[in-house]
């Protein structure tokens, strides 16, 4: 069984494992040990006390031996649990020796229909399947890896052999032994049923009694008009103006970062966003306050661009083929970034350099301390100033379907989630005892 058990920078243990539902129960019985989505892996307090229980733990699974136990780093000091039985020893031992054995970590017999010469075709096909009708490259990803999991749970069998039951099991097991979300579930699910209707041609029927995880109906995060001031006034540059964008025309992050200069229109007041979730353009409000700002910015962005042209770069990657049907486009001024990044990039296909726009994280990140700085009890992130920007609109009584048209909906019962600020539900009631 592969196995790690680390220590983390915060002084944790960090324990990662190819799945298996006997770990997984084994790790839930000791108290304190969670797992960690963002880390994929399981987070336990590192003490004396928990590292024997863990050590107990992982024995009684009956998947590890002895000396595979004591060939981590984490366990090379520890005593001997009372649990274990002496007869499995090498020796016999005595339950104050310390036990330090230095063998590697087996590795489990893997069938052939398993073997990853065999699966690489499928994947291929999988990947270029995904490709060919332009999903994003995020599903793309996503989707890939949870086929992984699903060969890793099914390890040592064929998946063309796989059934329905196969995958209710494996949706059953991160519903009850991983407790995943139930957009978490409803993704690995559709990854599946892609690879199994058009790569294995396998049409899924019935899928049986899946437990699935119960989604929660929750309310966005809205920052009143005061906090999103605070908030704003603490940032500073570009980001300032990327934030000012994101609550006065409701773009999402990566809508705002992607933005090209021929996306906007001064005279109509207008932005148009290009490929946005779900591959749909729409149209929505440019600010008039944002105007000058953004013609002052784009001044000291066209500065930076004349000045990589004139050095022999000034590259932008362009969407889909584009670059080689025009093959001077990616150098055109249109076709440049509004936020584009500080250092140039390099293009490894083709060794051209140019900027790429502006990373997400770095933008998320200033967000995080400027809210952080306010003093506001929210966790506000990016994307509250969109439900902010819907929030206040349906405040000040714009029409349900402007709003659905400006946020890009294509449901008006998503913009529905909106109006709870119209209910104003125990606010809107006076006390009895402020009659007293």
């Amino acid at each position: 069984m592969n196995l790690t058990v680390s220590v983390s920078d915060s002084g944790a243990l960090f324990i990662r494992f190819e799945y298996d539902v006997n770990i997984v129960n084994a790790l839930r019985t000791i108290q304190g040990c969670r797992w960690n989505p963002k880390f994929q892996g399981w987070f336990l307090f590192n003490s004396p006390a928990t590292r024997k229980r863990l050590f107990s733990a992982l024995w009684a699974t009956g998947l590890f031996n002895l000396k595979e136990l004591c060939s981590l780093d984490i366990f090379q000091s520890i005593k001997i649990p009372d649990t274990v039985a002496a007869e499995s020893l090498p020796f016999k031992p005595k339950h104050d020796v310390i036990v330090s054995v230095d063998v590697p970590t087996r590795k489990p017999p893997v069938a052939p229909s398993a073997s990853p010469v065999l699966i690489a075709p499928l994947r291929e096909k999988f990947l270029e399947l995904i490709e060919a009708r332009h999903y994003s490259s995020r599903t793309r990803d996503a989707y890939s890896a949870w086929l992984s999991r699903f060969c890793q749970y099914h390890r040592g069998r064929s998946l063309s052999s796989l059934t329905e039951k196969d995958i209710n099991s494996f949706l059953t097991a991160l519903a009850v032994d991983i407790e995943v979300s139930a957009s978490t579930q409803n993704q690995a699910l559709a990854a599946i049923l892609f690879f199994y209707r058009f790569v294995l041609n396998h049409p899924v029927e019935s899928l049986g009694d899946v437990i699935r995880a119960k989604k929660p109906v929750r309310l966005p995060i809205v920052m009143s008009r005061d906090e999103v001031r605070s908030v704003i006034a603490l940032m500073k540059g570009d980001k300032r103006l990327a934030a000012r964008l994101m609550y006065g025309s409701g773009l999402r992050l990566s809508e705002c970062l992607s933005m090209r200069v021929q996306d906007i229109d001064y005279d109509r007041c207008e932005i148009l966003v290009r490929n946005g979730k779900g591959a749909k353009d729409r149209v929505t409000m440019l600010p008039t306050s944002l105007k000058t700002p953004l013609r002052e910015h784009l001044e000291h962005v066209r500065a930076v661009y004349e000045k990589d042209k004139a050095e022999g770069f000034g590259h932008v990657p362009l969407p889909g083929s584009l670059d080689l049907k025009y093959s001077s486009a990616s150098a055109d001024w249109l076709w440049q970034w509004v936020f584009p990044q500080d250092r140039r990039w390099k293009d490894s296909k083709t060794g051209n350099q140019g900027r790429f726009h502006m990373d997400e994280t770095t933008m998320q990140r200033a967000v995080h301390e400027a809210v952080i700085k306010s003093c506001i009890a929210k966790r506000a992130s990016c994307h509250t100033f969109r439900h902010s920007f819907a929030t206040h609109l349906i405040e000040n009584g714009y029409d349900i379907r402007t709003v659905q048209e400006l946020l890009g909906h294509s449901d008006v019962k998503t913009t529905m989630i909106y109006t709870h600020v119209l209910n104003k539900g125990p606010s809107g009631v006076a006390s009895p005892i402020d009659n007293l």
